[in-house]
């Protein structure tokens, strides 16, 4: 049993906790509730839509006896604070008063930790926001990613240097698992072009003003103009804004921001554009959801709901995370359904490794197994349903399919968008859903590679 579970575990449980005993908790045929958790940053940009898209979910759920045949989902959800140590915390707290499946956690680092709880219990974690490439499924098999990962959004970064014939690059990101993992998936896909990342800068994930200013002025000496900036949304835009103070936002650079730029812009449309121009000339993508009736009935009910909703005094866009945060609740739901049709029980026992280690005041005996996880899970896996995001499957590695964004450039006041990426295709001025021509197994298209022109710094 890994270390450092044992000892979070210990360091949880220090004030002792209650013991269910040494049977299983059982509940045959279907039952009226299902206990599911959700853990995420309520007041971070991602957590706050994804806090009622995950609420909306449950009620849809609850309110369609289709779905679940009558049986409820009772929803219990965490704020974790934007701290690794609450969301280890709080699973923990989930896993002693049997719950089925956890939607979340929401950051890559906290996903690495809770992830080895998850499989020790046998609990699914179903992940709208960790897109960090290196949780697979082969290390991590109880940690379902229900979102797009930085995999892809990687190799469309690399596509881009490639298309503007770019050869290498500046990579600023931010130095933990979600930063460091996705810029070395980076340099791979960049590798295959015979392009490279020329200079790297990490940023502590709680960095300052200053910090952020000195590592910008050491870009500022390097030779490369093309900077690949990949961080949090809490704090992206401040990396901008000190940019721009430095006149690092003038012509002759170019800034290419991942989807954490596109999610601040559809979550408060007006707040990157403060001052016109300021950041004219960025690329961003966004993960790709196809159009859909389903998707335009629930924008215009969120418009609906969210109009007179303010925080901190900003709009309340729906985005994209929003989108899956959504999805991963109805996911859920019909894999349960189906595991219930199979004649899966929700049952619950003690860890015998876990009773092994009993004694003093730790009672680590209080945290459940749950007995039907691995059959849950396998439910989840083989789930093939159409969401708000579009199909809803998974491919034999584990990833979502169809994995596409769109590439947007801001224009001062605005943005508009010049194309999409596929991973089958490429780029295209057309929607991936469209036909469009497959790209050959060296990663060139057997037709043109196209986006519309780009407006470019100005300053």
């Amino acid at each position: 049993m890994n270390k450092a579970f044992l000892v979070m575990l210990f360091m949880v449980f220090y004030n002792g906790a209650s013991s269910n005993g040494l049977g299983a908790n059982v509940t045959t045929a279907r039952p009226d509730v299902v206990n599911i958790g959700a853990i995420f940053t309520f007041d971070s940009v991602i957590g706050k839509i994804a806090k009622v898209a995950i609420a909306l979910a449950v009620e849809d759920v609850n309110s369609d006896p289709q779905i679940l045949n009558g049986t409820k989902l009772t929803l219990k959800m965490q704020n974790t604070k934007s701290s690794d140590f609450l969301g280890i915390i709080e699973a923990l707290q989930f896993l002693e008063n049997d719950t089925v499946a956890i939607i979340g956690p929401q950051f890559s680092a906290t996903a690495h930790v809770i992830s080895h709880i998850a499989d020790e219990l046998k609990v699914p974690l179903l992940s709208f926001a960790a897109t960090d490439p290196t949780l697979s499924p082969t290390q991590f098999p109880f940690l379902v990613r229900t979102t797009r990962s930085d995999l892809f959004q990687m190799t469309a970064v690399a596509d881009l240097v490639f298309y503007y014939e770019w050869r290498d690059v500046i990579a600023i990101y931010v130095n933990d698992d979600f930063g460091r993992n996705a810029i070395a998936a980076l340099g791979d896909k960049l590798a295959e072009k015979r392009c490279k990342i020329s200079y790297k800068v990490p940023l502590n994930p709680k960095a300052t003003k200053d910090e952020i200013t000195n590592a910008l002025i050491s870009v500022s000496s390097m030779e490369s103009r093309i900077l690949i900036l990949h961080i949090y949304t809490s704090w992206g835009l401040q990396v901008l804004t000190e940019a721009r103070n430095l006149m690092m936002m003038a012509s002759g650079y170019v800034w290419i921001a991942t989807d954490w730029f596109s999610t601040i812009i559809d979550t408060d449309p007006s707040l990157p554009f403060v001052s016109t121009d300021d950041i004219q000339g960025v690329l961003t993508l966004k993960m790709y959801t196809p159009e859909s009736e389903l998707k335009k009935k629930f924008k215009s009910r969120w418009s609906n709901l969210t109009s007179a909703r303010r925080v901190n005094g900003s709009s309340f866009g729906l985005n994209t995370y929003g989108l899956y945060a959504y999805d991963s609740v109805r996911h859920l739901a019909v894999a349960l359904d189906s595991f219930f049709a199979r004649g899966g029980n929700i049952s619950f026992s003690n860890d015998s490794n876990l009773n092994e280690l009993g004694g003093g005041k730790l009672k680590l005996d209080a945290l459940n197994m749950f007995n039907g996880g691995s059959q849950l899970l396998q439910s989840i896996l083989e789930v093939n349903t159409t969401g708000l995001t579009g199909p809803i499957k998974f491919n034999p590695d584990g990833n979502l399919i169809n994995p596409a964004f769109e590439v947007i450039n801001v224009i001062g006041t605005g943005t508009r968008r010049i194309g999409y990426w596929s991973n089958s295709s490429g780029f295209s001025l057309d929607p991936p859903e469209k036909p469009q021509r497959k790209l050959q197994s060296n990663g060139s298209s057997t037709g043109t590679q196209r986006l519309y022109s780009v407006i470019w710094p100005v300053l």
